[in-house]
């Protein structure tokens, strides 16, 4: 059994379109954390009405961290956007490789025809949801 086929040129061109949109994601958050660019000058409403923090609360300092090489530190500030940074390196490294070498992989294939927009909002949703926790009980623990 192969795991995997020549890729059309619809899907390498798709591919390169994906690698090429992570790519750029990160590399314009390098050059945010490098000059210490402020991503968001507001403060965080949802900690200023209740005290502790949000669903998202870290995630910018944790992809900056991602971006800098810093992953264990990405995971101790934010698991959930270190997490989703992993995913999206793994996107990127299966798009880089449909895009320059035509390597279509059969798993993507049946991915794609499985999966629904629905399955993937409940996956980010957990995962966001799961940093939360982590987040919330290092704030009540510590006394945010």
């Amino acid at each position: 059994m192969k795991f995997f086929y020549e890729a059309s040129f619809r899907q390498r061109v798709i591919a390169g379109l994906i690698f090429l949109s992570i790519v750029a994601g990160f590399g314009m958050l390098a050059v945010a954390g490098h000059y210490r660019i402020t991503l968001w000058p507001y403060p965080c409403g949802f900690k200023q009405r209740y005290g502790l923090p949000c669903p998202t609360c870290g995630m910018t300092t944790s992809v900056l961290a991602f971006v800098k090489g810093e992953v264990v530190e990405a995971f101790y500030t934010q698991p959930a956007a270190a997490l989703l940074c992993c995913i999206l390196v793994a996107i990127a490294i299966l798009a880089f490789l449909v895009a320059v070498f035509g390597v279509y992989f059969r798993f993507l294939e049946r991915f794609f025809a499985e999966i629904k927009v629905w399955h993937v909002a409940v996956a980010i949703a957990v995962i966001i949801i799961a940093g939360w926790m982590v987040t919330l009980s290092r704030a009540l623990r510590i006394g945010y």
